[in-house]
C-alpha cells in the first residue's frame, strides 16, 4: 500500500534539477473561489488528481488554504483552495475564513470563480464583487453542468454572467465527473509566467499528514452525523508515532457544548468508531502504511468565537 505521490510540508520549496536538465514551463498559482458548498475542493481535487482538500455536503467544511499541485508536460499548476465566502455567522472562525478567500486574491496568477449551473445567486454576487476590475485574469467555471438535462440552458446563463463581469472565460465543468477540465486548464495556462518548478514533480499538496489525518477525522464526523452536529468541530492530532511497522496515531476531535460530545460518540461508541474507522482507511492510503488510530472526543466551550481557543486548535 503506497501513496501514488509524495506529501510535504515547505512551500515554495523550489525543485532539486540537475544541471542541464532543468526546462522552463509555466508555472503558477491559481485561487479556486466561490460560495460555500459550490463544490471548490471537489474541483480542486479533481483537478489535482489527488485527495487534497477534504468534502461534505456541510458548508464551510474548507476552514485553512490549502495548496494543491498539478504538474504535466503542459504546465505546474499550484491551486489555491480557499473556504466558501459568506457574511453569515459572524463568528471570529468565519471572519479568519474570510481573510484567507480575499488573502489569497493577492499575487495569483489566475482566479477561477466557481457556480453552480443552476445561475447567480446573492451568495455568488457577494463573491463576484471581491474580484479586481478589468484584471483579465478570472475564469468563470460553471460546476455541476452534469445535472442540467438541456445544455442549451448554459447559453443564457453565460451571457448573463458575461454582463455581470468581463470573465476571460467561462468553462462549464463537472468537478464530481471530472468533465471539461481539460478544456478549464487549457484557460489557465497561458495566464502562468514561465519559469521553473517550484514544488518537485511527484508532489501534490504542501500540507503534511498530520494536516491531512486531522481533516479526514473531520470530514468522516462531518459525513456521518450530517445535520445531527453543528458546524463547530474541530480536530488535533495529539502523538504521532512512526517507531513501528503500524503508525500510531492519536487524535482529539473537539466540539463546543457538552450536549454535542454523546452525539459525536453514538450508542455504545458506534459512531466513533466508525468515524475512527473510515478515517484510518483514509490516512492509511495517504501514508502508504498500516494505522492504528485513537480518537477522543472533548469540549471546548465557544471555540470558534475564540481567538485564542482558534490558535490552539491550529487556526491561528
Amino acid at each position: 500500500m503506497t501513496p501514488r505521490r509524495s506529501l510535504f510540508s515547505s512551500v515554495h520549496r523550489p525543485t532539486q534539477q540537475t544541471e542541464g536538465a532543468a526546462v522552463e514551463r509555466p508555472v503558477g498559482m491559481v485561487a479556486i473561489i466561490g460560495r460555500p458548498n459550490v463544490g471548490k475542493s471537489t474541483l480542486v481535487n479533481a483537478l489535482v488528481g489527488e485527495r487534497v482538500s477534504i468534502t461534505s455536503r456541510k458548508p464551510q467544511t474548507t476552514r485553512d488554504r490549502v495548496l494543491g499541485v498539478r504538474t504535466d508536460s503542459e504546465a505546474q499548476y499550484i491551486f489555491v483552495d480557499t473556504p466558501g465566502f459568506q457574511r453569515h455567522h459572524r463568528n471570529a472562525l468565519n471572519l479568519r475564513m474570510n481573510e484567507a478567500v480575499t488573502g489569497a486574491l493577492k499575487d495569483v496568477d489566475a482566479i477561477v470563480l466557481v457556480i453552480e449551473s443552476g445561475g447567480w445567486t446573492d451568495a455568488d454576487q457577494q463573491v463576484l464583487q471581491l474580484l479586481p476590475v478589468d484584471s483579465g485574469n478570472v475564469i468563470l467555471a460553471i460546476n455541476k453542468s452534469d445535472l442540467l438535462t438541456e445544455r442549451d440552458r448554459l447559453l443564457p446563463l453565460m451571457a448573463d454572467s458575461m454582463n455581470r463581469y468581463k470573465f476571460r472565460a467561462i468553462v462549464p465543468v463537472s468537478a464530481e465527473k471530472s468533465r471539461q477540465l481539460d478544456d478549464l486548464l487549457r484557460e489557465i495556462r497561458p495566464m502562468l509566467p514561465e519559469g521553473m518548478l517550484l514544488f518537485d514533480e511527484d508532489q501534490y499538496t504542501d500540507r503534511s499528514a498530520r494536516f491531512l489525518a486531522a481533516e479526514s477525522v473531520r470530514e468522516k464526523a462531518y459525513r456521518l452525523l450530517g445535520d445531527e452536529l453543528p458546524y463547530g468541530i474541530a480536530v488535533t492530532i495529539d502523538r504521532w508515532d512512526e517507531s513501528r511497522a503500524t503508525t500510531q496515531i492519536a487524535a482529539t476531535l473537539f466540539v463546543e457544548r457538552e450536549a454535542h460530545r454523546p452525539i459525536v460518540i453514538g450508542k455504545d461508541g458506534a459512531k466513533l468508531r466508525e468515524i475512527s474507522r473510515l478515517a484510518r482507511a483514509d490516512i492509511e492510503q495517504t501514508i502508504g502504511n498500516p494505522v492504528f488510530l485513537e480518537v477522543w472526543v472533548r469540549v471546548k466551550r465557544g471555540w470558534s468565537d475564540d481567538a485564542r481557543a482558534m490558535k490552539s486548535l491550529g487556526y491561528g
